[in-house]
């Protein structure tokens, strides 16, 4: 890969060299080669045909939230759509980049006493991000309010997926299946409601993150999806999983389905915490822990 003639495509910024840990949640330790911050859709374009022509590696980033780098060199070109933020809202119809901050979004509207993304304003991670995960809390997702999002296909055609076009379920859209489709912006439809009553939801929520989460650590949230009529958490904390370490990575003490970073953890002590989990959960209970974030190699 020539870094030259990435600077020669003239679409945006290009960073050289980036350390990783500061574009995960995790904040783990590690370099990618080249990531490149595309200043509109027509540069976004052009970068995706130089990557595609050229086979070179490359990952969307949104903000982190749900993502391991496996490795301590990401040998490929990583792409954030930080100038992808545009902001409408029409009474309930709320239009939105995919580069936007999900949390900042939840909150703005919330707020302004629209209703539907309570759920979302603990959640650090982008639209884009949130969407291709079906990023939710306390029994609500982004599937219960998206109405619609702008998909680049892997032809660069610009066109728009209605909700069911997702195929949505747990933690999971057809995006994640389909890697080479960017979600560039959605469209929420919200419901008006009680400001005050709004609010008071959110703001217990966030009291019951503080009391319930290690949020005095790095890391990704839930590591696992919970299984049908049972906690992962639960069998991790049976399996007396809580303070376990690999190197920087350790079980919470807090939940027992959050993994940490206590300091100078890597992608392969947080991977190898993960494959000793579900190889215990597996011999113990029979249940096979699906993971919910994402591993890139």
């Amino acid at each position: 890969m020539n870094i030259k003639d990435i600077y020669d495509l003239n679409v945006g910024e290009v960073i050289e060299n980036v350390d990783l840990s500061r574009y995960t949640t995790y904040k783990l330790a590690g370099i990618g080669r080249v990531l490149v911050v595309p200043r509109d859709i027509d540069g976004l374009k052009k970068l995706i045909e130089y990557i595609k022509s050229n086979g070179f590696k490359y990952k969307i980033l949104g903000n982190g939230s749900n993502l391991i780098f496996k490795n301590d060199f990401y040998d490929g070109i990583l792409i954030k759509l930080d100038n992808f933020v545009s902001l409408d809202i029409n009474d309930c119809i709320v239009s939105v980049g995919a580069g936007y901050n999900l949390m900042k979004l939840a909150l703005k509207c919330s707020m302004m006493g629209l209703s539907g993304l309570e759920f979302a304003t603990g959640i650090p991670g982008s639209v884009g991000g949130s969407v291709y995960m079906n990023a939710g809390a306390y029994n609500s997702d982004i599937s219960s309010v998206l109405e619609s999002a702008l998909i680049l296909t892997p032809d660069l055609d610009i066109v728009k997926y209605s909700n069911s076009d997702f195929n949505f379920s747990y933690r999971t859209s057809i995006l994640q299946s389909n890697h080479d489709y960017i979600c560039l912006a959605a469209q929420f439809k919200l419901s008006h409601g009680d400001k005050n009553e709004i609010m008071e939801v959110v703001n217990s929520r966030r009291e019951r993150r503080i009391s319930s989460q290690p949020l005095e650590f790095p890391s990704a949230g839930s590591v696992f999806r919970n299984p049908e009529g049972d906690y992962a958490g639960r069998l991790i904390e049976e399996l007396g999983y809580k303070g376990h370490s690999i190197g920087g990575a350790c079980v919470s003490m807090k939940h027992a389905n959050f993994i940490v970073n206590t300091g100078g953890a890597t992608g392969s002590d947080i991977c190898s915490l993960i494959d000793s989990i579900k190889a215990d959960v597996k011999d113990k209970y029979d249940i096979d822990l699906k993971v919910e974030q994402e591993i890139v190699e």
